[in-house]
């Protein structure tokens, strides 16, 4: 399992290629690269910064029906990546995961979105089975199955690593992060979901956030 989330925080420096900013002591940072772009406003030259965000993606969900970024639009969503049949971490990092959707299942401004990286096993009937048996009641939790390209490629822009892998327990690798994305899809915070310190710190994280995206 690779233990190095593909993360960084800048504190005064950038770091490699990426890069956060905190604006306040109470505000998260925002995660990933960011671009200073010139801008034209009322006749003055600004520079404004433009941060990295989740794309435009499709993927077909638990019921077979397709579902798109845009049924996350202006919601805050806990993004992660697992395969029905991992031995390893996924069992722990679903069920910390459920912990928080039983709290605001009923919450219509959060979203879950699980990915499954075994694009050859999870179809929507098993995706379905596993969510029937994790305890998730309704559709604010996503389970979404795609080709490799697909779910690979969008694990790469949450900056979580995913492998297909003959020698990793059940034959792919990948990080047991929970990402959080704002409202806006851009990446707040990404947390181990097998670690419960984490897991807590994701929960007093979460409301912060929400209350963001009021103001």
């Amino acid at each position: 399992m690779k233990s190095i989330i593909k993360l960084c925080c800048a504190t005064g420096i950038l770091l490699g290629l990426f890069s956060c900013k905190n604006t306040s002591q109470s505000s998260l940072p925002i995660y990933g690269e960011r671009e200073a772009v010139e801008k034209n406003i009322d006749g003055k030259q600004v520079v404004d910064t433009v941060y990295h965000t989740i794309p435009a993606f499709k993927f077909l969900n638990q019921d077979s029906v397709m579902i798109t970024d845009k049924d996350f639009e202006g919601k805050v969503y806990i993004a992660n990546f697992f395969f029905t049949h991992c031995p390893s971490i996924c069992p722990t990092m679903n069920r910390n995961l459920l912990k928080i959707y039983t709290q605001y299942k009923d919450n219509d401004a959060v979203r879950f979105l699980s990915h499954s990286i075994d694009f050859k096993y999870d179809q929507p009937y098993v995706l379905k089975d596993y969510a029937n048996k994790l305890g998730v009641s309704n559709d604010h939790w996503q389970f979404v199955s795609g080709t490799k390209a697909d779910i690979y490629g969008i694990a790469n822009q949450y900056l979580v690593y995913t492998a297909e892998d003959k020698n990793a327990p059940g034959g792919y690798d990948h990080q047991g992060y929970l990402v959080l994305i704002d409202q806006d899809k851009r990446i707040r915070g990404a947390y181990d979901g097998t670690n419960d310190e984490q897991v807590k710190k994701l929960m007093n994280d979460l409301p912060k956030l929400l209350n963001e995206a009021k103001n």
